[in-house]
Order: structure tokens, then C-alpha cells, then sequence
């Protein structure tokens, strides 16, 4: 039987797509929340050991947990084996995702595949092994999906990313009535546009004219809204959808 608590006696997390933007602050936000975060990587091992090099010398816990979110076997034989090893997870952010984007009319089908599969398969094949053993910790838990405007609202060019990211939300909501009594809750964050390399080749300006607040988010300022809904102060919020966006929705 997996171990309750890892030696440290610190609440573990996982956090996928943890190498950069988004999923880099939110590692770095929980890390130093005092959570002993797992920094998951499909393929860039050396940003994601800066991020756990930025962890450590804050003064904070983490290890790389490298797996394709996309490849269920894998996903499964590395989060069984993690909490063989280390016990099981009191949360986790699922942030990994890809775009592939393009009108429908001209859009391949490994692009629409590829997108659903890491985006939304990543949901099922990351929480599905970790969740019983997080029932059986029997000390709450919390599960944060990161979702997209695009998922809310959609966005001409991204139908495969706004499907992948509107079944999130929906993933999200309905897990959370399936675990809320246990203690677990389960929100979804609705970001807009992030100052991250996913957006790097857009045009800047041109973006924050779409925006209310007229300029681009930042990935700290999402960091920090994960690690309320971390925090024990978040603990009764749960199937909920924060949009962070400016304003756009």
C-alpha cells in the first residue's frame, strides 16, 4: 500500500506542463506555498530543471516526473510508480496543452487528434490513476483544470482547441460532484491572453486592443489565483470557472 505521506510530511502536487509560462509560475507559486510539487515535462528537461532549480533555492520541494499527458500507458506507469515511491497526491493543475491552429474547413485530423488528445484525453489519463489514492488520503484535495477563453467563449481558428478546453470546464464540474464528499474540490481557470511563448509570435498591441483592460496577462498573476484555490481559504469553492482575461468574457 502507497504511503500517506511523503518523508518530508509535506502535502504532495503535481503539476503538468510545468517547464515554462503558465504551469512554470504555478510550480513555483505552490512550491513556495510550502507544497512538495512534481514538475511534469513531456519533453524540455532542461527548463524544467530550471524550475526545479528555482524551487530549490527559494527553499522549496519538488522533483521531475517527466510523461507524455497525450499517452495513457505512460501517463499511468509514472503516476503509479510516483505514488508507489512517494505516496499519493493531495492535488494537482493540469496545465499541459497544445494548439494546432486553423480554419476547420482545411484542418488535418491529426491536428483536431493530436489537440484533443493532449488537452482533454490529458484530463482523464493524469487524474483517473492518481484520484482513489487521493480519496483514501482522506484529507480533502484539490484539482485545478486549466481551461482557456477559447473553451468559454470560442475563437475563430482554435475549434479544436475551444472543444478541447470547453470539455475541460465540463470534465471539471462534473468531477467536482463526485468528489466534493470527500472533502476534494475541483475548479476550472478560464485564462485569456497570457504573456507566454504560446503567444509569443502574435502581435502584442494589436491583442491588448481586444482586451478591456488593454494589455496582456501575466503568468504570475494566474500563479497566484491557483494558489488561492490551494489555499485553505479556496476550500469551499469548488465547480467553479475563474476567468482571468482582462475582461474579454
Amino acid at each position: 500500500m502507497p504511503r500517506m505521506k511523503n518523508e518530508g510530511g509535506k502535502k504532495r502536487v503535481i503539476v503538468t506542463g510545468a517547464s515554462r509560462g503558465i504551469g512554470r509560475s504555478v510550480a513555483l507559486e505552490l512550491a513556495g506555498r510550502g507544497l512538495d510539487v512534481a514538475l511534469n515535462f513531456r519533453s524540455n528537461e532542461q527548463a524544467a530543471g530550471e524550475v526545479l532549480g528555482e524551487i530549490e533555492a527559494a527553499g522549496g520541494s519538488a522533483h521531475l516526473l517527466p510523461f507524455d499527458v497525450a499517452d495513457e500507458q505512460a501517463a499511468r506507469a509514472a503516476i503509479d510508480e510516483e505514488i508507489e515511491r512517494q505516496g499519493p497526491f493531495w492535488g494537482a493543475v493540469l496545465n499541459a496543452g497544445i494548439t494546432a491552429d486553423g480554419p476547420l474547413v482545411s484542418m488535418k485530423h491529426a491536428e483536431w487528434d493530436s489537440v484533443l488528445r493532449t488537452n482533454l484525453d490529458g484530463f482523464y489519463n493524469v487524474l483517473q490513476p492518481l484520484l482513489m489514492p487521493m480519496v483514501r488520503l482522506r484529507d480533502g484535495g484539490r484539482i485545478v483544470t486549466m481551461s482557456s477563453v477559447s473553451g468559454v467563449v470560442g475563437n475563430r481558428g482554435q475549434v479544436n482547441y475551444s472543444a478541447s478546453k470547453a470539455g475541460l470546464i465540463g470534465a471539471t464540474r462534473a468531477l467536482a460532484r463526485e468528489v466534493a464528499k470527500r472533502g476534494i474540490t475541483a475548479n476550472c481557470v478560464a485564462p485569456g491572453f497570457i504573456a507566454t511563448d504560446m503567444i509569443a509570435d502574435l502581435p502584442a498591441a494589436e491583442i491588448a486592443k481586444q482586451i478591456p483592460l488593454r494589455r496582456l496577462g501575466r503568468p504570475e498573476e494566474v500563479a497566484a489565483l491557483v494558489g488561492f484555490l490551494f489555499s485553505e481559504d479556496g476550500g469551499y469553492i469548488t465547480a467553479q470557472v475563474f476567468g482571468i482575461d482582462g475582461g474579454m468574457t
